[in-house]
């Protein structure tokens, strides 16, 4: 069984709170319930983490090299701005899907900017709770590919 780590970053322990117009009325828990969830259905065993802390997000990326297959990472505003966090997906040499609950495309034109994205296997955004689950699907795409 692959074992998958679920990053969140910044302000993504707020949701259900934070900007629901936004990001939805789920919460931080009933979203990581049903992540826990889709990874069982997936056979994939999967860890969840949190962090608004960026060398936290980095050390866990660096750490994630050693106990892990794969990554999904939501790296909130990171996204387009932290080349530290670039530095490190590129570094650990595991798939990473880069994910995020709104369209980045379709918001603040900063926000569109992902210098993450070249690093990952694959973006997805725009989806709620579902680009999770889509991510994990990607990374079992891409198991079953180098399989």
């Amino acid at each position: 069984m692959k074992k998958v780590l679920v990053i969140h970053g910044p302000n993504l322990n707020l949701l259900g709170e934070r900007e629901p117009e936004i990001y939805g009325t789920d919460t931080f828990d009933s979203i990581n319930d049903e992540i826990m969830q889709n990874a069982k259905e997936r056979n994939l065993d999967c860890e969840i983490f949190q962090s608004n802390h960026e060398g936290a997000i980095i050390d866990k990326l660096h750490e994630a090299r050693k106990e892990f297959d794969g990554v999904v990472l939501n790296a909130g505003a990171y996204t387009h701005y932290s080349y530290a966090i670039r530095d490190a997906i590129s570094a650990i040499k595991i798939p990473v899907v880069e994910v995020h609950l709104s369209d980045i495309n379709d918001r603040e034109g900063f926000r569109a900017t992902s210098v993450i994205q070249e690093v990952c296997i694959a973006q997805i955004s725009g989806f709620g709770k579902k680009s999770y689950f889509l991510g994990l699907d990607e990374l079992k795409a891409f198991f079953e590919k180098e399989d």
